[in-house]
């Protein structure tokens, strides 16, 4: 008889891999399901959503039955990207503020002020897949906070949820704003949030530096 860890490896070999036409298919209905929760909210109609990803509303609930289950697979969406913008930006700036600033203009352009209005009071905050990614966000997030504080380039009363609110605030277009014109905007006021980081600081702030602990629950 064959063990099970001989037979493992054969079982793996037969399990089927996604086409890649449907690989296409799924990131095209997040990325646009993303743009419309950013311009109309979580209510946003699913047939203009399959219509902006060109596709038939047959194959987006073929990938996700129901609102839910993409608002879910958006957040998560967003917050892999995100998370992976950090360390890219962490891995490969030789500055770490400079790393700081551009994980920063990226998350703004991977639409993180989109995740607030899609938390409505029934979403699953304390999903397996959520918990993870979020834990995964903070810990890219942390290092890139971390680096700026070690070289001394980072004022030192800052914390990472201090700025992925920051972050989550100016990147979400005001209600009934043209959200074209409000994304060319969110780069110019994000620089000036930015330079506000820089160490040595200006001013005292009132309160205690944030985590992304403290925000969790609201923000993410």
């Amino acid at each position: 008889m064959q063990s099970a860890t001989a037979t493992a490896p054969a079982a793996a070999a037969r399990m089927p891999k996604p086409r890649a036409d449907a690989v296409r298919n799924r990131e095209r209905i997040l990325g646009a399901a993303r743009e419309m929760f950013v311009e109309f909210g979580a209510d946003a109609p699913l047939d203009e959503i399959a219509r902006r990803a060109g596709i038939g509303n047959a194959t987006l609930y073929r990938h996700f039955p129901d609102r839910a289950d993409l608002v879910h697979h958006v957040v998560l969406y967003v917050m892999d990207r995100v998370t992976a913008q950090a360390e890219d930006a962490l891995a490969e700036e030789p500055d770490a503020f400079a790393a700081l600033c551009r994980f920063t203009h990226a998350a703004a352009d991977e639409r993180i002020g989109a995740l607030c209005p899609m938390l409505s009071d029934d979403f699953d905050h304390d999903h397996p897949e959520l918990l993870a990614a979020r834990e995964a966000l903070g810990a890219a997030v942390d290092a890139l906070v971390g680096a700026g504080r070690q070289a001394g380039l980072l004022r030192a009363d800052i914390g990472t949820g201090d700025l992925m609110l920051a972050l989550s605030q100016l990147a979400r277009p005001l209600p009934g704003t043209n959200c074209a014109m409000v994304g060319g905007l969110v780069h110019r006021h994000l620089q000036l949030f930015l330079d506000g980081l820089r160490a040595p600081a200006r001013s005292q702030l009132p309160g205690t530096a944030v985590t992304l602990q403290d925000i969790s629950r609201k923000t993410m």
